[in-house]
């Protein structure tokens, strides 16, 4: 029979085990260079996040980059394309326009 002083330590291991499972763990950065920190607070405001959730994503982009298969990209592709403009360009408008408004 396990006591009662064993059992209660087994539940608080449990428990221990489990918050360090899903708590996430917390990193402090220090000596950021202040163009990186002004970027960083450029970034977060114009995708309305905390320069801590914008700092999160960009280290999500670089550390762990999505994996698409071509079927994925070619089904992106399509509805990038579909999106558009039904307006047929020809090269001499592309020129243009790529001209458009420089001396």
């Amino acid at each position: 029979m396990v006591s009662e002083r064993e059992d209660e330590y087994s539940v608080t291991n449990t428990v221990a085990l489990w918050l360090e499972k899903t708590v996430p763990t917390t990193l402090t950065l220090k000596n950021i260079p202040d163009e990186i920190y002004e970027r960083l607070k450029v970034a977060a405001a114009a995708h309305r996040r905390s320069l801590n959730g914008e700092a999160i994503v960009c280290l999500e982009t670089v550390l762990m980059p999505t994996r698409m298969s071509a079927e994925e990209r070619i089904a992106r592709a399509r509805w990038l394309r579909a999106g558009q403009s039904k307006r047929d360009f020809d090269h001499r408008d592309i020129e243009a326009l790529k001209h458009e408004g420089r001396p």
